[in-house]
């Protein structure tokens, strides 16, 4: 059995149709390295391999063997060797499921850095603080997602305080500004640290350093979060994960390099318009965890003078980019989410997917789609997700008790729109205590994938960090769950389970409302509003013309009838359960359940009659009293 497939230029040994062996990603990526999009070469272990990983309690046999004769390959193509003290060649190694499970597996960035390669990629890129930056960055990573050295509940990152003293003390305020010297000085201390808390040295062979890594991103199927994300999404636990082992690229060899996140069309609203974001001189990691906020990618999305976008800072890249995302996008015939590299102005691609998108966002774009001759009606009506369907009923406010509320004082501050709905709930700090309160919003200076437990049961999600393509935002429009982003303005202490912003403090189990559709928070309480397909189709309030969510409902609910083979009946208790049914497109009532009726009013008094009569003759009354009741 074939383990391993690499995907080196246009002679990449999978495609885009070997999902279920090569994972998302995988496939992917030999689906663009064959049709010649600019992808590092790697290969990749299969989700089968995965499988084989667990019922053996480990390694498979001759599977490492497999992994040495596909890395001589890419070592082969590059010029370059894994552990070369001269040139070495550095990898990443990431998990791919055969459906997108965004930031749930684990990822290990710039492996085979020791003290030797460090210095042989100092000399070959002629930027010392570039290959320390990397070296800073791989000991963190694996020593987190190797090694387990990471926080408990309430305790702040030790990499991370470890880094936020070092700039203290050097008077900077970001990581680009540490020298050469800071960071040799970080890698010291995070050795320290991780012989602290394991009581093993940091290892130091680029081999092994691979072969613990995939072993770590095979595990991680069986993560908590990993686990509570397919039980949310309905995967099988036995598909398992493909590991992608792949040439790095650099976002942070300078400023002529960055990374970041695009998509082909909005994922929150569906609109026609090539969005993302990115950072310069970071690493992709960089933006997902939204540890800064990044910048929009073309000058149409900026917000502020003060930003710069991709498109002026990269122009020629920029160019690439969109000749690139239009090609795939038609390749695919879907909308694309796609993660790329920038190195010395150099454009790479290191990932594409189908998107993640809201509920509203999935109906416009397969609309468009089908308008746009990319896809037929019917391919339209299988690419909204009956589940993705339901967020165009949830809930809104109205604009009179927003304005009521700024007209208090009560707007607390304004973040990123980064995934629609309204919530009103309670402040919880730790993902842990969402289900605390009946109704909570968990705020976080930016969300990990081990908050997913969390964010399943909070009402809305409200971060100090990051941008609209930040885990919180990503995971959020999937779950189709309110989320403001990257609100610079919220002072947050876990430590005193706190946060400060227009003026207020705001402490755990204080009531907020967030909008994520204007991404404005609010101090207290506001009321929840229905949907607008609520408002046109059950409550009347609204025409059809009047409100473009219900508009696409109802052409949706009319191709259905179409193509539709079954006809649909409700199962309905009451006249209003009937109308509502009726109103969306149910053909007819198929089950009622007529004791319900009795339950409202003075109803279930003569139920109760019946039931604790003594004899026929008192029964016979009651039943008379509900016989009127069943015929109004």
């Amino acid at each position: 059995m074939k383990r391993v497939y690499h995907f080196i230029g246009k002679n990449a040994e999978g495609s885009a149709k070997m999902k279920n062996d090569l994972g998302g990603k995988g496939a992917n990526l030999a689906e663009m390295a064959s049709i010649g999009v600019p992808v590092p070469p790697g290969f990749t272990i299969t989700t089968q391999t995965c499988l084989e990983y667990y019922k053996e309690g480990g390694m498979p046999k001759g599977l490492m063997d497999e992994v040495v004769k596909n890395l001589k390959l890419v070592e082969k193509d590059q010029k370059l060797a894994l552990g070369d003290k001269e040139k070495p060649l550095l990898v990443s190694v990431r998990s791919g499921a055969r459906v997108s499970m965004p930031g749930m597996m684990d990822t290990v960035l710039n492996l085979g850095l020791n003290d030797d390669t460090v210095e042989g990629l100092a000399k070959m890129s002629d930027n010392p603080r570039f290959a320390w930056d990397c070296y800073r960055r791989f000991i963190q990573m694996f020593g987190d997602v190797v090694m387990n050295v990471r926080p408990s509940k309430e305790e702040e990152d030790p990499f991370e305080l470890i880094l936020a003293k070092i700039k203290k003390d050097k008077g900077v305020s970001s990581d680009t500004e540490l020298a050469v010297e800071d960071l040799k000085q970080l890698v010291s201390e995070y050795k320290k640290l991780v012989k602290e808390k394991t009581g093993r040295d940091f290892p130091v062979e680029p081999m092994q350093q691979l072969e613990e890594a995939i072993k770590a991103v095979f595990s991680s199927w069986h993560n908590e979060r990993a686990n509570k994300y397919r039980q949310l999404n309905g995967i099988p636990d036995e598909w398992g994960t493909a590991v992608n082992v792949q040439t790095m690229v650099y976002g942070n060899m300078g400023d002529d390099s960055a990374t970041g996140v695009a998509f082909t069309r909005d994922p929150a609203t569906g609109d026609k318009r090539f969005f993302g974001e990115y950072l310069a001189n970071a690493q992709g990691e960089d933006v997902v965890a939204g540890i800064r906020t990044p910048q929009p990618i073309n000058k149409a999305a900026k917000t502020e003078d003060s930003q710069v976008s991709l498109e002026e800072k990269f122009p020629e890249a920029y160019k690439e980019l969109v000749a690139i995302y239009q090609r795939l996008e038609k390749h695919y015939k879907e909308m694309q989410d796609m993660e790329f590299t920038i190195q010395n102005e150099r454009l790479y691609l290191l990932q594409t997917r189908t998107g993640k998108r809201t509920g509203f966002a999935s109906v416009r774009i397969a609309f468009e789609m089908e308008k746009e001759g990319l896809i037929d009606k019917n391919e339209a009506l299988r690419r909204v997700d009956p589940y993705g369907l339901e967020q165009l009923l949830a809930p809104i406010f109205d604009a009179k008790d927003t304005a009521k509320a700024k007209g208090e004082g009560r707007n607390l501050a304004k973040g990123l729109n980064a995934s629609p709905g309204a919530a009103t709930g309670q402040v919880v700090f730790f993902a842990d205590d969402a289900g605390k309160y009946p109704k909570s919003i968990l705020v976080r200076i930016e969300t990990s994938p081990e908050d997913i437990g969390g964010m399943i049961s909070a009402q809305g999600i409200l971060t100090a960090r990051g941008g609209m393509t930040s885990h919180a935002a990503v995971v959020a429009r999937g779950m189709g769950k309110p989320c403001v982003a990257g609100c610079g303005a919220l002072q947050i202490s876990y430590k005193n389970r706190q946060m400060k912003a227009g003026g207020q403090t705001i402490k755990e189990g204080d009531f907020i409302s967030i909008d994520g559709s204007t991404g404005q928070i609010y101090e207290g309480q506001i009321p929840v509003n229905p949907s607008e397909v609520v408002q046109v189709f059950i409550k009347k309030t609204k025409t059809v013309k009047e409100a473009p969510a219900a508009e696409m409902f109802d052409k949706l609910l009319k191709w259905a009838d179409d193509v539709k083979k079954l006809g649909v009946r409700a199962n309905a208790d009451t006249p209003a359960d009937s109308a509502v049914a009726i109103a969306f497109g149910a053909k007819g009532i198929g089950l009622t359940r007529t004791e319900h009726m009795f339950f409202g009013g003075d109803r279930i008094l003569a139920v109760r009659e019946m039931i604790l009569a003594n004899d026929v003759a008192g029964r016979e009354k009651a039943l008379a009293k509900l016989l009127p009741m069943q015929r109004e």
